[in-house]
């Protein structure tokens, strides 16, 4: 962990839709909890959503989190990528494919970040409303670099289905 006092707001958006998909989710959640320096500020509801990409599989449950953390951008990610392989992540070349667990880094203390192998804020947020909606539930004012306000993102109308479930 760098040596710094500073807490960073940060966004983690949760899928999973393999082996009990609501419950990688809650232990994710847990695991989250557990990082060095790193707090658990808010959760949004789960949210049910088809498939994105075109390939047979279930649908996927979606959330998002809220936190608190004195990591890096990329020290945080680093802690996210661990939880998905605690977890069975297997990762192929599959774009898109089904997953046990996908943690991604959407937002972190406003910067804009490109290195290879971070984009912060994270590309394609305005286009999935699996992400959208739960950002919009816990943090509406969120600015979201280069995109405004979570709430004033538009929905994307040609996105499957998205809906509620807790």
């Amino acid at each position: 962990m760098s040596a710094t006092a500073h807490w960073y707001p940060a966004y983690i958006g949760l899928g999973s839709n393999l082996q009990k998909p609501a419950q990688q989710i809650e232990e994710a959640l847990g695991l989250v909890e557990e990082i060095s320096g790193t707090r658990l500020f808010a959760v949004s509801s789960l949210y049910r959503s088809a498939p994105f990409g075109g390939i047979e599989q279930p649908d996927f449950v979606n959330a998002v989190a809220s936190i608190l953390t004195r990591l890096s951008a990329l020290e945080l990610l680093a802690e996210l990528q661990n939880i998905e392989n605690r977890q069975g992540r297997e990762r192929d070349e599959t774009r898109w494919g089904p997953r046990v667990l996908d943690l991604d880094l959407l937002v972190y203390s406003g910067q804009t970040i490109s290195e290879p192998e971070l984009s912060i804020p994270h590309p394609g947020i305005g286009e999935r409303n699996f992400v959208l909606l739960p950002l919009e539930e816990i943090a509406p004012d969120l600015e979201v670099p280069g995109l405004g306000r979570a709430a004033s993102i538009p929905v994307n109308r040609n996105e499957p289905s998205i809906s509620r479930i807790t």
